[in-house]
């Protein structure tokens, strides 16, 4: 049995603490959301789970070893879904996949089937041969997110994942993350949009300029706090002022510059 640990994560950028003692698991077949406003600290999280940044103190546990033992090793394990897709715009998307696939050391006749399953399902075969270069944001994103299951990981991180994605791929996108939390994987979906977190994720730990303000299933967090849905308890926890009244007053602004 693995499980993906944060013990105790934090961050500093110029003494600033942007990460305060973040600790939570993920066990296999579990869908934790990870939720928070711009600059809370969810990107900052998920880029030290994924060994790419190291942490001011505490530490990241798989399977009841410090990732920092063999980070290689452990990236074996791994699947990472950025929210900016860092990608070669000189290569197709059919190469760029490749290289991945063959860095993973798979077999070319499983990587070659697997290369063609992606970009079919994703609706990318017609470009599949043209430089990234040319691909819309959305298009970007599904090779990114092909490559990060291309090796059938057994943990996999997104940080923002609909990001371009249009309404068909967000829709497959959640089926797809449930899917892969049947057959085991242990998954963090960082996310801004509360609906697929409420669709999609058994719990949610919600990060508030750095600090875990909640760590529970979505059932008992409406009942603790009274709400009726997830973006009532984001509210309570996270929002101070009262977004009807800003909205008005924005308004209200626009109108005396026009």
């Amino acid at each position: 049995m693995f499980e993906l640990r944060a013990h105790r994560l934090s961050k500093h950028f110029s003494g600033v603490r942007v990460v305060k003692d973040v600790d939570f698991a993920i066990g296999p077949g579990e869908i934790v959301g990870y939720l928070g406003p711009n600059g809370s600290g969810k990107t900052t999280t998920a880029r030290m789970l994924a060994g790419l940044l190291e942490p001011s103190a505490g530490h990241v546990e798989y399977a009841g070893r410090d990732i920092r033992d063999d980070v290689v090793g452990f990236r074996r394990h791994l699947g990472y879904i950025p929210e900016e897709p860092y990608l070669y715009p000189f290569l197709s998307g059919r190469e760029y996949l490749q290289l991945v696939g063959r860095l993973r050391e798979l077999p070319e006749a499983v990587l070659a089937a697997k290369i063609d399953g992606f970009l079919q399902l994703f609706g990318l075969s017609v470009a599949a041969d043209q430089a990234i270069a040319s691909y819309s944001k959305g298009m970007r994103q599904k090779i990114v997110i092909s490559a990060a299951l291309m090796h059938d990981p057994s943990v996999v991180l997104f940080d923002e994942p609909e990001t371009g994605l249009d309404v068909t791929s967000t829709l497959m996108l959640r089926h797809l993350v449930r899917l892969l939390a049947s057959r085991g994987k242990a998954i963090l979906y960082s996310s801004h949009i509360l609906e697929v977190v409420e669709r999609v994720c058994d719990k949610v730990i919600v990060l508030h300029k750095g600090d875990v303000v909640a760590n529970d299933s979505i059932v008992r967090l409406r009942t603790l706090l009274s709400q009726s849905s997830l973006e009532g308890v984001f509210s309570e926890l996270v929002i101070r002022e009262d977004p009807e009244q800003l909205a008005k007053d924005l308004a209200e602004l626009s109108a005396m510059s026009a």
